[in-house]
């Protein structure tokens, strides 16, 4: 006979939790038991040197060793390994229920992707989360990833959550850190998956000793991962907004001076202001850089209009618009020389031969950055998938 198809695997990461690690196993367990889901309990042990290891193999649960240190490398080794169909991952310090998992169970059977816990609706008991942790760093964090990815979860950074195996094997996650846990959502957002959340208790964890976590250096290593993976918030929409700001009022500053409630603005102005333009068009260019190089390298999905992309932007097109700016700055430039020479290459007016300089070398160096972009864009995706 062959054995019956596991349903669910219970992954927990450890590293040292020899004090909560065996009532977890045990609540992990209990409510396998009690709900009749057939499943099993994973534990993947990243280098622990207090014992967790045989209190693993006393306990009944399957152990797996994740030699790469980190959070996320230690939940990649043992999702990886579970044999069920769906996973729940929560932490092993008693801070998670585990013996309340049904309604995890109920929609990972409706089809959902991902579930996630959400703490602040089930309830965060007295002591269970640092003040920094609950009134900014996870609101925050929540909030930004919301905002980038439009991901209608309230606790972004909930330990407690599921998956079914295939949507995990879909997700393609490559971190190893505390970031791991914004990697999963993020992924799960940009492939279209189906997403919700469900009530969590959080209760201070078992341990007598300080946590992983720490809170500044992992904070900033999901913030800086929601960022990366959010080309169009780091890159795109400050350099669209630089850019427009330094060409309207560098327009009207280059040509003359423009007072403003008594004061004036004039060639200094447009000097920063021709600088602005440009580091704003340089964003767009990073923008589009980034964009192709996580596709062609497999870190995002690739969208329906990404290829179009190639056919609005091309070498061909680049160059040309290119070279024209790049012809226009060199006959201003060239138009400058001349009126200096029929001055006997004597002392110009500084304001005017400032302003005209600017207006020389802007189209000059824009032509210039379009056609490198403009090569490099080709060079960067030229492995894309061709419909």
């Amino acid at each position: 006979m062959t054995e019956p198809e596991i349903e669910l695997s219970i992954v927990m990461p450890c590293l040292d939790e020899a004090e909560t690690l065996e009532i977890c196993i045990k609540k992990a367990h209990t409510f396998l038991e009690k709900t009749g889901v057939n499943g099993e309990v994973v534990i993947s042990d990243n280098g622990s040197t207090d014992g967790s290891q045989e209190i693993v193999k006393t306990n009944g649960a399957r152990l797996v060793h994740a030699s790469e240190k980190g959070y996320g490398a230690a939940l990649q080794v043992g999702i990886t390994n579970a044999r069920g169909k769906y996973v729940i991952m929560g932490d092993a310090d008693d801070s998670y229920d585990f013996l309340s998992l049904m309604n995890y169970v109920e929609k990972l059977r409706e089809g959902y992707d991902l579930v996630m816990g959400n703490r602040f609706k089930g309830g965060v008991k007295k002591g269970a989360m640092p003040f920094l942790h609950k009134y900014l760093g996870n609101p925050v964090l929540s909030f930004i990833g919301r905002l980038f990815f439009k991901i209608p979860i309230r606790d972004f950074h909930c330990g407690l959550r599921g998956f079914s195996k295939d949507a995990f094997e879909r997700m393609e996650l490559y971190t190893t850190g505390m970031e791991f846990a914004s990697e999963m959502v993020v992924k799960a957002a940009l492939h279209k998956m189906k997403i919700t959340e469900v009530p969590t208790v959080l209760s201070p964890d078992g341990r007598t000793r300080p946590p992983h976590l720490r809170t500044w250096r992992d904070g900033w290593r999901h913030l800086r991962f929601l960022l990366m993976f959010s080309p169009n918030w780091l890159f795109l929409f400050p350099g669209v907004l630089l850019t427009i700001i330094s060409a309207i009022f560098g327009s009207i500053v280059i040509l003359k001076p423009f007072e403003l409630e008594g004061v004036t603005f004039d060639i200094h102005t447009s000097i920063i202001l021709a600088f602005t333009l440009i580091i704003g068009v340089q964003l767009i260019f990073f923008h589009y850089f980034v964009k192709i190089y996580s596709v062609v390298s497999g870190l995002t999905p690739e969208t329906k209009n990404f290829n179009k992309l190639f056919d609005y932007f091309n070498l061909e097109r680049g160059l040309i618009v290119g070279a024209l700016l790049f012809i226009i700055g060199l006959v201003l430039m060239g138009l400058n020389f001349y009126n200096w020479s029929s001055l006997g290459f004597g002392d110009l007016d500084p304001v005017i031969f400032v302003r005209k300089v600017l207006l020389a070398v802007i189209p000059f160096t824009l032509g210039i950055q379009i056609m490198i972009f403009s090569f490099m864009f080709s060079i960067i995706g030229i492995k894309r998938k061709v419909i």
